[in-house]
């Protein structure tokens, strides 16, 4: 938990330090994230030799990011969600559903951002 008396450059420090812890559990609790980072490891090289301008390669690039970014707050959702509870819950499906469903729309536009490139 984040210590609310800190402030200035310790705060940004603390903050760095959860951010990594973060990005070390989410690793760690899901593949799918795993499989995320992997794609951007691949497609980042392939964004740098087939872009054309900076633009398009940030645009590739870019995209793969946003995905990582959305598996992260997808991740926090499900997270969240299995603390309160295991039981089945209405509420605790449709927030997993929603964050599901905000991770495909993610991949979807990096893969509408790489035809239109790249076609």
């Amino acid at each position: 938990m984040a210590n609310s008396n800190a402030k200035g450059l310790k705060r940004l420090i603390n903050a760095c330090f959860f951010s990594v812890a973060g990005f070390k559990a989410t690793w760690t609790h899901e593949e799918a994230f795993r499989q995320e980072v992997i794609l951007f490891i691949l497609t980042t090289p392939l964004a740098i030799w087939l872009g054309e301008t900076n633009i398009e390669k940030l645009l590739l690039i870019g995209s793969m990011v946003i995905v990582l970014l959305v598996e992260l707050l997808n991740s926090a959702v499900e997270a969240v969600v299995d603390r309160v509870g295991f039981e089945h819950h209405e509420l605790s499906g449709r927030a997993k559903d929603i964050g599901s469903a905000a991770v495909m729309m993610s991949l979807a536009w990096a893969t509408v951002t790489w035809a239109l490139i790249l076609l």
